[in-house]
């Protein structure tokens, strides 16, 4: 198994990823108020009061060696306004998955999640050293597959009633991934699109 440190910080300009811990419940909570993103049927964007509940289960994620999880702190206003977790880590295939992400509405389209994704991307590539990193998101999550393909990910395919939602929906799952001999090229336009915010 790879020793990771599991309270290093990931810091970029803009956002630090700090490991997740249940001394970020009520400013997750708080993020989550934010455009009321629990309501939106097709994400997992736990309500203000499950908050703890959804830290715990992440941690025991890591306590299993299949994620790292982290909150995202905004440099500028020194608020944490999302989640996002490396998840799936199938360390013997040098395989994981970015996934369980989610931002307070008025951080969306910020330039945040693109820093975010490269400091995970560059973290799971140059550190980890995976070969392959997957994205999976809800097929009617229309903003999250958008976002997935603007960081130059290449859609896999579709997984068919792949899970049962908690409102007893079914999930089709669409799946994008990045491969290590991608990285570089995804890693220079992931920084040109970080220069187009700061201008």
């Amino acid at each position: 198994m790879t020793e990771i440190n599991l309270h290093a910080c990931l810091s970029g300009e803009r956002v630090v990823l700090e490991p997740l811990t249940l001394e970020h419940t009520a400013a997750l909570s708080l993020a989550a108020r934010d455009g009321a993103l629990w309501e939106l049927w097709y994400t997992s964007v736990p309500h203000p009061d499950e908050v703890a509940a959804y830290i715990q289960e992440a941690m025991k994620s890591e306590s299993l060696g299949e994620s790292l999880a982290f909150a995202v702190r905004d440099k500028l206003s020194g608020l944490v306004v999302g989640s996002t977790r490396i998840c799936s880590w199938d360390q013997a295939n040098r395989r994981l998955e970015l996934g369980y992400t989610w931002y307070g509405k008025s951080a969306q389209r910020s330039g945040i999640n693109t820093e975010t994704k490269l400091l995970l991307l560059g973290y799971a590539f140059e550190t980890l050293g995976v070969i392959a990193v997957e994205f999976r998101t809800h097929w009617f999550n229309q903003a999250s597959r958008q976002a997935i393909a603007r960081l130059g990910a290449k859609q896999d395919g579709v997984l068919r009633n792949h899970k049962i939602l908690k409102d007893g929906s079914l999930r089709d799952t669409v799946v994008f991934s990045i491969l290590d001999s991608e990285w570089p090229a995804v890693k220079a336009n992931l920084q040109f699109r970080l220069l187009q915010h700061k201008e």
